[in-house]
């Protein structure tokens, strides 16, 4: 008889009080022992933490054949979270998703933004304290934290007229080692989910982020407001659509394009989102490569699975497949 596979659900230990944004790992920790169950595979969860002879000691007590990766921060604190990826390989674990570089690169936004730069891949012009900030009349800026997902420290209070002159205190007062400047692009927002497939990656049916009722010059952000505060006007106003006109095939085919280049240059595993801003020219724009997004039921990814008719017992095999050098099921 086979023997069962054995598998670790890692995923961050939560602060005290945790923020909605820190607690829905827990949810897809629970999606996740479900679905490894459905294709016969045993799972345990373990939470990671800074006490890294503590995860050692776990990990090799549990002595998984994998570990399923869904550590989204350490310690609340997004720049730690290559401290995971770093753990399994130095124990030489197979685990799911991005690999230890391409997190490193791409939880940090401007390391990403360089790597997209260099590679042709079109990012939003960006200013991260070297050289002289000059807005230009016209133009909106947004100021971002670098390292933090979920838009943790995102909202339209981070948005500035080039003319406003906030703006220059601001930016000279900044700590690049937490925080960069962005042009701030207003236009279509999509959030397009790629996953594994047998010989190359798939793009998922591309959503639309619709900004409903916004008023005239009210900044477009999906922010923290936006996907956090359900009782708030960002929040019940942002939706997401697949229905897409016909006139959106060319530009569809280039986002495709896109996400297939940012794929390939940032070695992506299994499954991620490219987040883009399409300008008034229709200019596609890269925001952001997040390699091992959300996968709760509602999150965009979860939402393309459903619109492609894949099981999402069918993308989690995908995901683990995709591990190199590891084809488990």
């Amino acid at each position: 008889m086979e023997r069962k596979l054995n598998s670790v659900i890692l995923y961050n230990e939560l602060s005290a009080n945790p923020g909605p944004d820190e607690a829905d790992v827990l949810d897809q920790v629970k999606l996740i022992a479900e679905m490894l169950g459905s294709l016969g595979i045993s799972s345990s969860t373990l939470e990671f933490s800074l006490n890294l002879q503590k995860n050692t000691d776990a990990l090799r007590q549990l002595n998984p054949d994998f570990v399923f990766n869904l550590v989204e921060s350490v310690n609340n604190k997004g720049n730690l979270i290559f401290l995971a990826p770093a753990l399994l390989n130095s124990m030489q674990i197979p685990f799911t998703g991005g690999a230890l570089e391409s997190i490193f690169v791409t939880s940090s936004k401007t390391l990403c933004k360089q790597r997209m730069k260099d590679a042709g891949i079109p990012t939003a012009y960006w200013f991260e304290g070297k050289g002289e900030f000059v807005p230009k009349i016209g133009k909106r800026y947004i100021i971002k934290p670098i390292w933090e997902d979920g838009s943790l420290g995102l909202d339209e209070d981070s948005v500035f007229d080039a003319a406003n002159p906030e703006l220059i205190s601001r930016v000279q007062n900044l700590d690049y080692s937490v925080f960069f400047v962005e042009e701030y692009i207003d236009g279509r927002e999509f959030n397009v989910s790629m996953l594994a497939g047998e010989s190359s990656p798939q793009v998922l049916p591309i959503p639309e982020m619709l900004f409903n009722n916004y008023a005239p010059g009210k900044p477009k952000v999906l922010g923290y407001t936006a996907k956090w505060a359900e009782d708030s006007f960002e929040y019940m106003n942002t939706t997401r659509t697949f229905d897409l006109p016909l006139s959106d095939e060319p530009l569809i085919k280039q986002l495709q394009a896109i996400c297939r280049d940012c794929w390939s240059v940032f070695g992506v595993n299994g499954y991620c989102r490219v987040d883009f801003r399409v300008d008034a020219n229709g200019n596609p724009w890269v925001l952001e490569l997040n390699v091992n997004p959300c996968i709760t039921p509602g999150s965009g990814f979860y939402s393309a699975c459903e619109q492609a008719g894949i099981p999402f017992s069918e993308a989690v095999r995908r995901i683990i497949n995709d591990i190199p050098n590891f084809k488990v099921v």
